[in-house]
């Protein structure tokens, strides 16, 4: 059965989610914005398009009904606007966001649902919680889940060593909000930029700190089975510190708006990028303490004649891998749906799950 999606948001991630979708013989795929500059280089490329303005609520419900589903690439303070119009519309929900609020609302707005509600897909929240959920349920104990996820340039030139890949809104949220966690067995919300770590792939040396958002609900699935549980970004070492400085010495968390700007201006954007996946977990195994990590590491691609950026690439398959396993019938089709839900291996042989697969997954087991 084919699936008529409504793509809301025709940004980088919002293009990359259509053009994978135009490509498959399951889909039809219309892109939602109020943007017309970029709806017209989407009609250029022959996908559907309609002017929605997103703040205006009887508008976005009638604009989403006839669609089979609703895949929100929007800004995260957009999405329980978008949530509540998909449910009056009766589509199927699917979004990107990994602020925590935005997806209390949406699990609000999946009580007594007749279709499904899935927030937090994508990469971190989204895959990351789908591999950290497959690499947990091997051990027969699971003492302890640490996932780390970095989108990086592939060639970094600043002292911040970082150029911007994706949602500036959404990073300063990663770097600025509390950060679920379990520690010592207790579920509690850590500070974000602490924790700090040092780990090595491929010859490279990374530093990782905690950041918000990633977990998704895999602290409230493991509560009482874990003793540990974290999520923290990946990036080149040096830059922590500098967003101490940026963020507590100068304040700047507190002005956001400023913090935005500055990024916006001052850090370029770049497709040549590369994205890290990298968890490890802890427990025992037929009465053994192990140790299992999973590792993926993915790059810019062409794809239909186009370059797009690993961050595009990853976090479009990470949406369209569960679209396309409830579509399917093997996800609840009502109610709210979590990451962990899903199935690692039925997710990587999925049409989009099937990209991450050229991400080089590695699994590396060893006795602790």
């Amino acid at each position: 059965m084919s699936w008529n999606i409504c793509v809301i948001g025709a940004g980088k991630i919002g293009q990359m989610i259509a053009t994978l979708l135009k490509s498959s013989a399951n889909y039809s795929v219309t892109v939602a914005d109020r943007d017309l500059a970029a709806l017209s280089a989407l009609n250029k490329q022959g996908i559907s398009t309609r002017q929605i303005d997103v703040s205006d609520e009887v508008q976005l419900t009638e604009g989403l009904g006839g669609f089979d589903a609703v895949v929100s690439a929007a800004p995260f303070f957009l999405t329980p606007k978008i949530a509540k119009a998909a449910k009056a519309a009766g589509a199927h929900y699917f979004d990107l966001t990994e602020d925590v609020a935005a997806t209390n609302a949406v699990r609000d707005f999946a009580q007594g649902s007749d279709t499904a509600f899935m927030p937090q897909c994508g990469l971190a929240p989204g895959f990351v919680g789908i591999a950290g959920a497959s690499l947990a349920a091997e051990f027969d104990e699971i003492d302890s889940l640490h996932m780390r996820v970095g989108a990086l340039p592939l060639y970094p030139t600043n002292a911040l060593k970082y150029n911007l890949t994706w949602s500036t809104d959404g990073l300063i949220n990663e770097y600025c909000n509390p950060c679920d966690a379990i520690v010592n067995g207790e579920r509690v919300k850590t500070a974000p930029l602490e924790d700090y770590e040092l780990i090595g792939h491929d010859g490279v040396e990374y530093e990782c700190f905690n950041t918000s958002g990633g977990l998704g609900t895999l602290p409230e699935t493991l509560d009482g089975k874990a003793r540990a549980v974290s999520y923290r970004s990946i990036r080149y070492p040096g830059h922590c510190d500098i967003l101490k400085l940026l963020l507590k010495d100068l304040g700047l968390e507190h002005r956001r708006d400023l913090l935005k700007d500055i990024f916006e201006t001052a850090l370029p954007r770049t497709d040549q990028d590369v994205v890290l996946v990298y968890c490890t977990a802890k427990g025992m195994i037929d009465g053994a303490l192990r140790e299992k990590s999973l590792i993926n590491k993915s790059f810019a691609r062409t794809i239909n004649g186009q370059v797009w950026s690993a961050i595009q690439v990853t976090t479009a398959a990470g949406v369209l891998g569960v679209v396309d396993l409830m579509r399917t019938g093997v996800l609840p089709a009502n109610g709210f749906v979590r990451q962990e839900q899903v199935n690692l291996s039925d997710f990587l042989n999925t049409e989009f799950g099937r990209i991450y697969r050229a991400g080089d997954v590695t699994e590396q087991n060893k006795a602790a």
